[in-house]
């Protein structure tokens, strides 16, 4: 009986410890870098994603900028 006690704790001590191995912290993050055109309504979902931090949920560490759009300089 006390051997399968033991066993029983040791299998669950195992199971904890692979299930909080998959959370995620700063230090593993993958840095994606994205440049919008110009701020708009229609990135709302995004900002929000951003603010909330659903990408550092899954990983990502995400880097915005505004690119402003291109000036074409005609020759």
């Amino acid at each position: 009986m006390r051997r399968k006690l033991v066993s029983l704790v040791v299998l669950i001590i195992v199971a904890l410890s692979a299930i909080l191995s998959g959370c995620n912290n700063k230090s593993n993050l993958t840095t994606v870098r994205l440049n919008e055109v110009v701020h708009s309504i229609f990135y709302a979902p995004q900002y929000v994603a951003i603010e909330k931090g659903f990408f550092e949920d899954e990983g990502l560490d995400i880097e915005l900028t505004t690119g402003w759009g291109k000036e074409y300089i005609s020759t």
